[in-house]
This record gives structure tokens, C-alpha cells and sequence, in this order.
């Protein structure tokens, strides 16, 4: 253990004895190179003016040195000798020796939270970690993708204890950093090492200019919001994702007319979609504006990129709610755009659409709000809170 002191016998193996025993007196014996050349001479001079020894006398003198070793070996045997553990030590995350050691941890230590998504990124990093191309590009790359590819790591004993990943984005000119993956190993926590990591993250981040520097962290961890609150991080913004699997049980659905998008009811669907998508967080989640916009030249780029979207509308005098699906990477997303007060009724309705719509597709689907709100009519459309993540940013001040 660290600090303590233990009784350790040394022992001298045969060969270290022998050389103990027989101290190099006689040049020769000992296999040095005889010099060459003008010092010939005067080396066999040399020799001759060295007094010889007989066998005898060697043999002596090895029993009398075998003894004095054998002593002073015994002597040592009971000398106290320290043994300390290497000391603990926060450093760069190494990208091409330690990517496996940290898919480990954050799987262990998120295994009660992980979700698909999660442990297929927790499996993806595995995988990397042995591919010889990637480490290679992800080593000159790290400061420019979207990945978990830089950080810092917190090791004791040869073994990777704590984590903490620096994302970097960029996002109409400005430079965001996320802060993610802060895991402590549970017996080690209560150390300050999620506090000595995060804060190396906030200095890291500042010293290659960062804007602004974020982390999101879920509502149902208090002992971590506390923490970032201490560090200087504040609350920007509260979303829940709310899934449902493609073969819940699907209720009944009322009698709300439900038509398609036309271009006329843009303007109010991208105001609603802009009140419940803020563009704060636009540098993580882009609202995708340019793919849901009607008309001919973005049909087109639809088409060009293989982009499928569709819309559903509910009409109510002069207002309107609206439920866009865009399907990206393994989800299936939801977008609603619906007016902040009355519209519970309509989103419900567009939910059960969407579903009845797409019961072919994918596994599930998601919808992202702010929490808290339409929270009756979501849950009545069969959806429920897969998480809330509290989202904040580091202000220096």
C-alpha cells in the first residue's frame, strides 16, 4: 500500500555471489582486453611486477569474501525498505494507447444509464482503439472533428481510474467546446478527481480559444449539478427525449383532421420551431431549417441527398401545429412545432399520426422539448421520458 513500509529478504542469485566472491584483482582473469601495440611492453612488464596468485590462495581468499557476503546479506535481509506506489497522476488522454481503457470505465461506470445509442459508441470506441488507421487519423484530428478524441485521464497504479472528454465544434465562426464523460471510478470517488478533470478540461478548452464551453449532465444527478454550479457552470437550458417503441400499444385517436404542409403555413411552423428549438444549442442539435423548407430548390437538394422528411398539420382558425419526421443516422426524430399555450389537444393528435405513419419504420421515436412542457399529451400518445439533461455553460465570471 502507499507509504507503508515492509520486511523484504534480499537474495543474491549464485552469479551475483560469484562475482561478490572473486573481486577482479587479475586483469587478465577478468577478460579485459590486453592492450596493443607500443603498450604491449610495458603491460608484461607489468605483469611481471604484480605478484602472483597461487590457486591455493584464491581458493583461500574466495571462503574467507563467501562468508563477509553471506553476513552482509543477512544484515540486509531485516533493513526496512520502502515501497511506494507510483503517485497518482491527471494526464492527456493518450488516443492511441488509452481508448480501450476508456470505453471500460465509462461503461462501467454509466452501466445503469446507457442506453442503445450509448453502448454502441462505448462499442465503437472499442473497436477503434485496434484499428491502426484510425488511431493514426484520429491522432492529427482530434482538435477539429466532433469526436471524443481528446481529454484527460486521471491514473493510479497503471490503471485509468477517471475521464474526462473535450469535444470541440464550430459553429457560425464561433468555437464550442462540450465537456463530456466525466467518470470517477465509484470506489474512488470523493477524492476530487471528477473536480481536478473537469477543471483541467475548462483550462484546456481556454487556452485554444474557446467561445463558449458547455456540459449537459442529467436532472436526476445532483451531487454532479453540484458540482459544475461550483466550478462556474450555469443552466441554459432543461430538454426531456421522450421514445416510444415501435410495438407499444398505439391508443385510440380522435377526430383531428390531419392534412399536409403547404407553403403558406411556413412562416407561423418556423417561428413555433424556433421557440421550442433555441438557437443556443444550435452548435450541438442544428435545427435542420433548410431541410423542412417547402418549395421546389430544397425538394430538389431532398432528393440530391437523400434526405427524407415529412410534415403533418393541424389547422385551428388562424393557427396551426405541426409535426415534421426526419429520420437520421439509427433515429427516427420528431420535430413539433406547435403554439406555447392550447395546443395539447393538437400535439397529441399529430403524435398518434406519426406513429400510426410509421409503424413500418424504425424501433422507435424520439422527440426532444423543453421539460415540462405538453408533458399530459406526449405521454398520452404512448411516449415516455427517456431522460432530462440540464444544459450548461461555464461563465468565467
Amino acid at each position: 500500500k502507499q507509504g507503508c513500509h515492509c520486511e523484504r529478504a534480499l537474495f543474491a542469485s549464485e552469479a551475483v555471489s560469484q562475482s561478490m566472491v572473486f573481486p577482479v584483482q587479475d586483469e587478465i582473469a577478468s577478460g579485459r582486453e590486453r592492450p596493443r601495440n607500443d603498450s604491449l611492453n610495458s603491460y608484461n612488464c607489468a605483469l611481471k611486477r604484480t605478484p602472483q596468485v597461487t590457486s591455493k590462495a584464491r581458493a583461500e581468499k574466495a571462503v574467507t569474501n563467501s562468508k563477509e557476503n553471506a553476513a552482509i546479506i543477512q544484515a540486509m535481509a531485516v533493513i526496512p525498505i520502502s515501497i511506494n506506489n507510483p503517485p497518482p497522476q491527471l494526464r492527456p488522454l493518450n488516443i492511441l494507447r488509452d481508448l480501450f481503457a476508456v470505453a471500460d470505465l465509462i461503461e462501467s461506470c454509466f452501466a445503469s444509464t446507457l442506453d442503445e445509442d450509448g453502448r454502441r459508441s462505448v462499442q465503437q470506441m472499442r473497436t477503434s482503439s485496434q484499428d491502426n488507421a484510425f488511431l493514426r487519423w484520429a491522432y492529427k484530428m482530434a482538435d477539429t472533428v466532433s469526436l471524443p478524441l481528446s481529454g484527460f485521464v486521471w491514473e493510479e497504479n497503471g490503471e485509468i481510474i477517471g475521464n474526462v472528454s473535450l469535444i470541440p465544434y464550430r459553429h457560425e465562426r464561433k468555437r464550442y467546446f462540450l465537456i463530456a464523460n466525466v467518470a470517477v471510478r465509484p470506489e474512488h470517488r470523493r477524492r476530487g478527481i471528477g473536480r481536478a478533470l473537469t477543471l483541467a478540461a475548462i483550462q484546456q478548452a481556454k487556452a485554444k480559444n474557446a467561445d463558449e464551453i458547455w456540459l449537459h449532465v442529467r436532472a436526476d444527478n445532483p451531487g454532479a449539478i453540484a458540482l459544475y454550479t461550483s466550478l462556474g457552470f450555469r443552466e441554459h437550458a432543461r430538454r426531456t427525449c421522450w421514445r416510444v417503441e415501435r410495438n407499444a400499444p398505439l391508443p385510440l385517436q380522435g377526430n383531428r383532421i390531419i392534412s399536409r404542409r403547404y407553403s403558406r403555413d411556413w412562416p407561423l411552423q418556423k417561428e413555433y420551431l424556433r421557440r421550442l428549438y433555441p438557437p443556443h444549442l444550435d452548435w450541438y442539435q442544428p435545427l435542420p431549417l433548410h431541410f423542412f423548407r417547402p418549395g421546389l430548390l430544397p425538394a430538389i437538394e431532398r432528393v440530391l441527398l437523400e434526405e427524407e422528411v415529412r410534415h403533418w398539420v393541424i389547422r385551428q382558425g388562424d393557427d396551426l401545429a405541426a409535426l415534421t419526421w426526419r429520420p437520421y443516422g439509427s433515429r427516427d426524430n420528431l420535430w413539433a412545432a406547435v403554439p406555447p399555450t392550447g395546443a395539447d389537444d393538437m400535439l397529441q393528435a399529430l403524435l398518434l399520426h406519426a406513429r400510426r405513419e410509421l409503424i413500418n419504420q424504425r424501433i422507435r421515436l424520439s422527440l426532444d422539448l423543453p421539460a415540462g412542457q405538453y408533458v399530459e399529451a406526449i405521454q398520452s400518445a404512448g411516449f415516455y421520458p427517456h431522460r432530462t439533461l440540464i444544459w450548461m455553460r461555464w461563465d468565467e465570471t
